[in-house]
């Protein structure tokens, strides 16, 4: 099977390579560049060695300019690196005439991701998903290396008439892709089915959306008391979680935490994870987590929105929560954000300051998409009342005969199944 195993890259010494172009500002390359090494080292890897040069346009040959490949090959003899990563991606001639020149590894962006992925993917959905985003990276990159796709038996009927090895590797790998894209149907219908199970609840469904490393898993757990793994690095969790909880109102919910966004996050790979971020199009509302503490956060918050709209969930009810405000130097910047986007929050998850606040704007959010209504049911109707209480926020309970009278606040899709009983109610 091609890539069954992550590129090994564990404590390997690496060389990132960076090129400012005409209209990029060096602050965002140097930004790019040290999320890069965030990157390497979420792989397992060191970086020794950081390059910039600033170009007109990236060179078809090399990315960067012969001259500069040639100075970089000889610092990577000098630092015995094992690995040279550039920040955007290669084409299949770039890639080859690199690693000739260099005589290491040579790695790109959408490479390095790809990688991390496949280490941190545990459920069999995760690793169909990045197997599949793998294949479509490498397809246009095959060469004639690819022999071990072709079938094991060899001989007659194993190719067509002239059809090149390289012909018959990239028809492996479509049938692979075709394969797995059936497979990854079925992990969507079975996921649907889960989606069907948790809606006859009807519970609210809230989607952790954020950069990665702003703290949406640190966040999960404080609103849900769970221990759901978080850690200081990119990428630290990959499956998607849900958890139910309770609100300070009694009503409950389902949280889901998602993988975080990144700048140049390859489209295949975004395609690829499509069945997981399902969980995004059919939330409710949209918990926008950024990390305030960091100095280019804007430009993180755009580029989560650019996912979003690839998710064309853009039109999505959103609460934007400004995170790790214990991190932030300057207070004034929390002042400012809270008034340039209406209806935020600033919070610090790890520590729990502002969670109050979040609460409360969740609930305002959830009651306004909810209505108050007043049932009169039979009490031998126990299956309606468990209905209301388990969809539903019960204000008050009364008995009178052999009714009972409950008022409470539920979803329009309660109300609607429910609505002989209120007008039963209006007239009583």
């Amino acid at each position: 099977m091609l890539l069954e195993k992550a590129i090994p890259v564990s404590q390997e010494r690496a060389m990132l390579v960076g090129v400012e172009c005409p209209g990029e500002s060096r602050w965002d390359l140097t930004d790019s560049l040290r999320e890069l090494a965030q990157l390497v080292k979420s792989a397992g890897g060191t970086v020794f060695h950081q390059a910039i040069q600033k170009l007109p346009a990236p060179t078809a040959p090399f990315y960067i300019g012969k001259g500069k490949a040639e100075e970089l090959a000889k610092i990577t003899k000098e630092l015995e690196l094992g690995t040279v990563v550039f920040d955007d991606e290669l084409t299949p001639a770039q890639g080859r005439n690199l690693e000739r020149m260099f005589g290491c590894k040579v790695l790109d962006r959408t490479q390095l991701i790809l990688d991390i992925f496949a280490q941190r993917a545990k459920t069999r959905e995760g690793k169909l998903q990045i197997e599949l985003a793998q294949l479509k990276y490498l397809l246009p990159r095959l060469t004639r290396m690819w022999t071990h796709l072709s079938r094991q038996s060899g001989g007659i009927g194993t190719r067509g008439p002239g059809e090149t090895q390289l012909e018959v590797d990239r028809r492996r790998v479509q049938e692979k892709i075709t394969k797995l894209l059936k497979e990854l149907v079925e992990v969507r219908r079975h996921r649907g089915i889960q989606r069907e199970g948790r809606q006859r609840h009807e519970w609210p469904m809230i989607a952790l959306v954020g950069y990665t490393n702003a703290g949406k898993s640190t966040l999960l757990n404080s609103l849900t008391k769970s221990e759901v793994f978080a850690a200081d690095q990119l990428f630290a969790t990959l499956d998607p979680t849900t958890r139910k909880t309770t609100l300070p109102n009694k009503q409950s919910l389902l949280l889901s935490d998602t993988v975080g966004f990144l700048q140049k996050l390859p489209t295949h790979l975004v395609e690829s994870f499509k069945a997981t971020l399902e969980e995004v199009k059919e939330a409710d509302i949209l918990l926008h987590v950024v990390d305030l503490s960091h100095p280019l956060f804007e430009n993180q918050m755009k580029a989560v929105h650019d996912v979003l709209g690839q998710l064309e969930c853009s039109g999505k009810e959103m609460i934007t929560v400004f995170n790790k405000i214990d991190a932030v130097e300057n207070p004034g910047l929390v002042e400012r954000c809270l008034i340039q986007y209406p209806q935020s929050v600033a919070i610090s998850a790890a520590t729990g300051v502002g969670m109050d606040q979040l609460f409360q704007e969740i609930v305002s959010r959830l009651r306004a998409r909810r209505q108050e209504v007043s049932f009169r049911i039979p009490q031998e109707e126990a299956s309606l009342i468990s209905e209301i209480y388990r969809g539903g926020q019960v204000l008050e309970t009364t008995y009178r005969g052999n009714y009972i009278h409950i008022k409470s606040i539920v979803s329009e899709k309660v109300a609607g199944r429910l609505k002989e009983y209120i007008k039963a109610a209006a007239k009583k």
